[in-house]
């Protein structure tokens, strides 16, 4: 049986998203945290896409959860809802992982299927 909590504990590990690719932009011995805004701080490929990461792990975060306090509001299917929030978290996570390597294409269509778990989501409360 899935448990009630799925949507919070999503909800949980969307909001860490972003914390955990700035770990990432910030990790290098290079990095000056005096001047943490500076962009010349990540100068590895890497750190600046995980920073890139991070802005769009924010980005994302206010739809998906406007989504799930909708549906969560409107009684959806509890079922259909785990299954959806399950699902962004696992795109998100493909998502950071696709933008720390460097696969753009990839990491684009990763991102439209996250996008439309968060519309579906939307989808399901407004026409409950």
């Amino acid at each position: 049986m899935l448990s009630p909590a799925i949507p919070f504990w999503c909800l949980l590990i969307a909001a860490l998203m972003p914390y955990v690719m700035v770990g990432i932009a910030k990790s290098s011995k290079q990095y000056d945290n005096e001047d943490p805004r500076n962009m010349a701080g990540f100068q590895s490929p890497l750190q600046r896409r995980a920073h890139a990461a991070h802005q769009n792990c924010f980005e994302a975060f206010g739809l998906f959860t406007a989504a799930v306090l909708a549906a969560l509001f409107q009684h959806v299917s509890p079922a259909a809802l785990n299954v959806l929030t399950v699902l962004w978290v696992l795109l998100r996570i493909v998502y950071c992982a696709t933008y720390l390597s460097g696969r753009g294409t990839l990491r684009s269509i990763v991102w439209s299927g996250s996008a439309f778990a968060s519309i579906a989501i939307f989808l399901m409360a407004i026409f409950r």
